[in-house]
Parts: C-alpha cells; structure tokens; sequence
C-alpha cells in the first residue's frame, strides 16, 4: 500500500475519532436547543380556535403583537429595564473590579473575590425576596431614611421597576466585576508606564490605553448581563409585581391563564431576535476593537 494511501487511512480514522468526540455535544444542543427551537417557531404560526390548535402558517400571532399595545409594551419596558442594568451594572462593576487588580494587594485579592461573590451562594429566589424585604414600607431603607428625618413618610420602593433594577444590579454587578477584572489582570503595568513616560495623565492613560485593552471584557459582560436580565421572569415577578409587565411575564400569562401558545411561541421568537440582534451587535463591537 502506497504512502499516499496510508495517510489518507490516517486522516479518515482521525477525522472518525473527532466526529466521536463531537457527536455528545452535537446530539445535546440538537435535542435540547434546535429541535425545541424549531417546535416554538412551528407553535409561533399556529392559531388558536377556541380550544383547539390549529397548525398552519398563519402570521397572526405576529399581527396580534403588532396590534395590541400591551404586548408592545411589554416589549418596551423589558428593553428599558435590561439597557438600564447592564449601564448601570457596567458602571458600578468596573470601579470595584478596578479597585480589587490594582488596590488590593495581590495576597488579598482572592478572598476579596470570594467576598464579591459571596452572594453567588444565595438562592436567587431568596436574594430576591431579601431586596422585597428591605425596600418594603417598614423595611431597612425607609426606616434609616425616617431616623436621618430625610423623609417624613416612607417611601414606595417595593413593587417598583426600581426594585426590579436594584435586584438585577446586586446580581450582575458581580458577574460583570469577575469579566472586567479578568481583563484588567492581564494588563502590564508596563502600558500604564509607557503611557505616562509620553506625557499622558492618569485619565489620558485611562481613556486612550487601559479602557480599549478592557472592552472586550466589559462587551462580553455586558452582552452576558443582557441576555439573562432580559430573559428573567423570576426578579421583576417578585420586586416588581404586576405593575408593568415584561416579556417573560407575559409569556406566563399567556401559558398560565389563556393557554395561548401560539401567542407566547411569537411572544418567545421575538426575544430571541433581541439578544441575536444585541450578540451581533457585541460580536461587531468585539472585531472592530481588534482592527
């Protein structure tokens, strides 16, 4: 048998034996993410007839989402809540991440970690009712505001999209603090050397060498805090109550009171056609940084 057609034997069993190591992965994310996708996506142009599902593909359920101001809305309100935390995370994130690569002494750094994500041990159900707790009427922020005489009658905080906002911040602000620190880690203080040896001030060499070495950290952060904060159905169901709904929560609706499949199957395709939009969108931002 000729070289050649050893080789060629070689590269079969190689490629038989990569296809082996592959095909558990693949199988998973078949049976468990593109064959529930494309069910959903079959149920978003079915019709509802009474009781009755009726298969087809009908574009009413979109109609219906392009028609009724609620579900509009819904739309609206998760996207100004979820932008709202992940600025709002990225900004408190980035100090303390900061503070813990260059502030504390490397010999502390680990357990100042531990300590950021200490909350990470908590059932995300209880740290949830914990804010419900402390933001209620009789709870520790308007009892400290009322002693300070700040305010003279507490303050509705509980059941609010401020709620809703402080318990997603609490989350992600520790998820985001462990992306950007991973990145700032990695600097050479021989960069900030530099940079200062050219004549660039601390905010100069901030702005023009540590804040674009740091971007994908932050962008890859933040990308993570919108998909999950957008997509939860747990913390704006127990801080904010049923006083503006998001997606999720009215995805529920229409599974838990109408039955309506259909309508949350359409309800589901277009969320996913947020966080595609809003990947793209990082992924854009992650190879323009890199030209």
């Amino acid at each position: 048998m000729s070289d050649a057609a050893n080789t060629q034997r070689t590269l079969d069993r190689e490629g038989l034996r990569g296809w082996g190591f592959v095909a558990p992965a693949l199988l998973w994310t078949l049976a468990f993410f593109v064959l529930p996708f494309v069910v959903m996506g079959a149920m978003s142009l079915a019709t509802l007839e009474g009781r009755t599902l009726v298969w087809g593909l009908s574009p009413a359920n979109y109609a219906e989402l392009a028609e009724k101001a609620y579900l509009w809305r819904g739309i609206l309100v998760s996207l100004e809540i979820t932008l709202t935390v992940t600025v709002v995370s990225v900004l408190l994130a980035y100090p303390l991440a900061w503070i813990i690569a260059f502030r504390v002494p490397a010999r502390w750094q680990r357990l100042a970690l531990l300590l950021a994500i200490l909350p990470f041990w908590t059932s995300y159900v209880v740290r949830s009712y914990a804010w419900l707790l402390v933001l209620a009427r009789e709870g520790v922020v308007n009892r400290t505001l009322m002693g300070l005489g700040i305010i003279a009658e507490p303050l509705t905080l509980a059941n609010t999209r401020l709620a809703t906002v402080t318990g997603f911040v609490h989350f992600f602000v520790m998820l985001l603090t462990l992306t950007i620190f991973a990145n700032l880690i990695q600097l050479s203080p021989n960069y900030r050397r530099a940079a200062m040896d050219l004549g660039a001030n601390a905010f100069q060499t901030f702005r023009h060498v540590i804040l674009p070495l740091t971007l994908p950290g932050i962008v890859t952060g933040a990308f993570l805090t919108f998909v999950l904060c957008i997509g939860d159905y747990v913390t704006p169901q127990i801080l904010g109550g049923n006083t503006e709904l998001t997606v999720p929560q009215i995805i529920m609706v229409q599974l838990g009171r109408r039955a309506d499949f259909p309508l949350a199957s359409a309800l589901a395709i277009v969320l996913m056609g947020i966080v595609t939009l809003a990947y793209l969108a990082s992924a854009r931002w992650l190879r323009l940084d890199r030209l």
